[in-house]
């Protein structure tokens, strides 16, 4: 979560532990793959129940398994504009590197002045299409080294 300084907290030992609690219990709850119905606590003898729909479901569950495991979460929205520092923490790369990549046009950006601005959706699509690279590459030096008997 974003503290008042806009800086993403490290959960505490207390929320890690109510997290992996919570994420067991929601993941048990959702694993039919519909919306989940959940009867508010304080209610007042009303019958409102709040329907959570399945991707919310999904993004509550994963929320909740990275801060049990202790991790900063933050959720954007796929139309989100990044800075070249945010795109940068995303892609755990160097901001001169991300700059080299959208000069390159391997990241689509536009100007904002004279600060580029790159959508969340548009990283993502090269940290995919990055990573499938990488896996094609490894698949290809496994097979070469099979072929030479390396013994791996």
């Amino acid at each position: 979560m974003l503290n008042e300084l806009g800086h993403l907290d490290v959960p505490s030992k207390a929320d890690r532990e109510s997290a992996d609690e919570s994420s067991k219990r929601l993941s048990r709850l959702g694993r039919s793959g519909k919306a989940l119905r959940v009867r508010p606590v304080g209610a007042r003898g009303r019958r409102s129940v709040l329907v959570l729909p399945r991707p919310a479901v999904r993004l509550l569950v994963d929320g909740l398994t990275h801060i049990a495991k202790g991790d900063a979460v933050a959720v954007l929205p796929v139309n989100a504009e990044l800075t070249t520092q945010q795109a940068a923490e995303l892609l755990n790369v160097s901001r001169p590197f991300v700059i080299k990549l959208l000069d390159t046009g391997k990241i689509r950006f536009r100007k904002v002045g004279t600060h580029r601005r790159v959508r969340f959706r548009d990283v993502l699509a090269f940290q995919r299409r990055s990573q499938s690279r990488q896996r094609a590459a490894l698949k290809s030096l496994v097979a070469e080294g099979q072929e030479l008997d390396l013994g791996y």
